[in-house]
């Protein structure tokens, strides 16, 4: 184990070797169910001398992947007799739920941990855990040997079932607990969660990815594609649905890839199962890969009535260059195709994307292909971001040659229009009335609810909290760019008691 410390510090790991402190990782990959009594035996409880509960807080970074690992994280600490603390100076445990695939997330992080040192001093029993995507990163590790020795503990995405272990370690050493493993040893299926939100839940049904897009770390820190078995998820869809959520995110880093390492297996075929379960109110899924959206999948979502009419459907560019040099196995003309197919598919149907700007190589002339595809295609929303370079990615190698001062002018240029093309298409929505999944209390404002349509409109409304997991119906009154405000209508009987 000195050994590898020593390689780790000296940064002379090969890029994905496994890196496993004080635990043999199985090689094969196998499905096995949680076991309260087998997978935490050995592990301290949650309780402490005095008989107080250890308390615990998890901060999340990144996606909807991470927030539900975030969920299993909290349901597993649950199960040792651990609560929740209401702020970092009432905990004995906080974990970094961390996420890769941007510089600046990685900023936050260490900024968050060097911010809550101190804590340390007041409370000698506080251990401090970084975990997630930016734990599978060799950097990483070695940055939090060398420069954050008072963090106890880091493991990244595939070990998360160990965690009762890990703390259990982690009360008892003197050294950091380091255990990350470089590719999936197990599934495990049925690992407690604690769920905040009792409307909608996210649901795994595929991890990892298996296409390498020449920017994105998401393959190294998530591994491999694995899908979960079918009955699974359609029993956990049911258990979450007799429990009153009316709405499930089927996740996945390539959702249309389900099923590829089952067999006679399909992700339309997996909607129109989920589709039958009784008392839920809606499907969403998120992500999904352009080049293989299959006319299948486009009838099942267009068939099945609790699919709704919302894609996310990540184009990165509208240059075919730039989507070469990605990697992306789609071409410009290829996803303008797609769009048209799905819209003459699904009436009514939104799309939202992902661009990255500023990649390396990118010229003027490139990005304005961008400009004019995100004006074709006339997204209803852009999650847009910064070229950033990802350790052991293909594209970290190559000249950043693009300056930080273009970068971020592009960046603005390509907001401002789809900020236009966002207001533009939700002014046609003033005086209609929407159906709205009420999802609780607005952030800014507590006589205020929020919601979202089918079409995954974000909505405001003043009403009360009665109304929280019900479907209404909305007058859309002042429509913005990211919001629509209006007012309730047709309110359902007994909705206010």
């Amino acid at each position: 184990m000195e050994n590898l410390i020593h390689k780790l510090r000296q940064g002379r790991l090969q890029p994905g070797a496994g890196i496993t402190f004080g635990t043999h990782r199985p090689n094969p990959v196998e499905r096995i169910r949680w076991d309260a009594a087998a997978l935490t035996e050995g592990c301290q409880v949650g309780r402490k001398p005095s008989g107080e509960p250890y308390r615990f807080v998890i901060k999340t970074y990144g996606c909807q992947m991470n927030e539900h690992d975030t969920e299993m994280m909290a349901g597993l600490l649950s199960a040792m007799g651990y609560e929740p603390a209401g702020a970092d100076e009432d905990a004995d445990l906080i974990l970094f739920n961390t996420c890769a695939v941007r510089e600046n997330a990685e900023d936050k992080v260490f900024g968050e941990i060097g911010r809550i040192r101190p804590l340390k001093y007041r409370n000698p029993e506080l251990l401090i855990g970084l975990c997630g995507c930016m734990a599978q990163e060799q950097g990483v590790q070695k940055m939090v040997l060398e420069k954050f020795p008072w963090v106890d503990l880091v493991f990244g995405t595939h070990n998360i079932h160990r965690l009762p272990q890990l703390v259990t370690r982690a009360r008892h050493s003197q050294d950091t607990v380091l255990e990350v493993w470089d590719k999936a040893a197990v599934t495990v299926e049925d690992i407690p969660k604690l769920r905040q939100d009792r409307v909608r839940a996210w649901i795994n049904v595929q991890y990892g990815c298996n296409k390498f897009c020449t920017y994105c770390i998401v393959p190294y820190t998530r591994g491999a594609e694995r899908s979960r078995l079918p009955q699974d998820i359609v029993g956990e869809v049911r258990e979450l649905a007799a429990g009153g959520v009316r709405e499930v995110t089927l996740l996945g880093q390539n959702v249309n890839d389900y099923g590829v390492d089952l067999g006679d297996v399909t992700f339309a075929g997996l909607l129109r199962q989920v589709n039958e379960v009784p008392g839920l109110a809606r499907i969403r899924f998120t992500t999904s890969n352009p080049w293989n959206f299959t006319d299948e999948l486009i009838r099942a979502i267009a068939e099945c009535d609790k699919v709704v009419e919302h894609i996310h459907l990540p184009v990165q560019s509208g240059n075919n260059q730039v989507l070469k040099r990605m990697n992306r196995s789609h071409s410009r003309e290829f996803y303008l195709a797609l769009v048209d197919k799905i819209r003459a598919a699904i009436p009514g149907v939104t799309l939202t994307t992902d661009i990255i700007v500023g990649f390396p190589g990118e010229t003027e002339a490139q990005f304005e292909d961008t400009l004019r595809l995100v004006e074709e295609v006339q997204f209803d929303n852009a999650f847009t971001f910064i070229y950033s370079p990802r350790e052991h990615t293909p594209a970290a190698s190559w000249p950043d040659d693009v300056s930080e001062a273009e970068k971020k002018e592009r960046l603005q240029r390509l907001n401002e229009l789809q900020a236009a093309i966002s207001l533009r298409k939700n002014r046609a929505l003033a005086g209609q009335t929407v159906e709205v999944l009420v999802e609780g209390r607005s952030k800014t404002n507590a006589d205020v609810l929020a919601g979202r349509t089918r079409t995954n409109k974000l909505v405001l409304f003043p009403g009360p909290a009665s109304l929280i997991g019900q479907l209404v119906n909305v007058r859309i009154e002042q429509p913005q760019s990211w919001t629509l405000r209006g007012q309730l209508v047709d309110v359902p009987q007994g909705a206010l008691a």
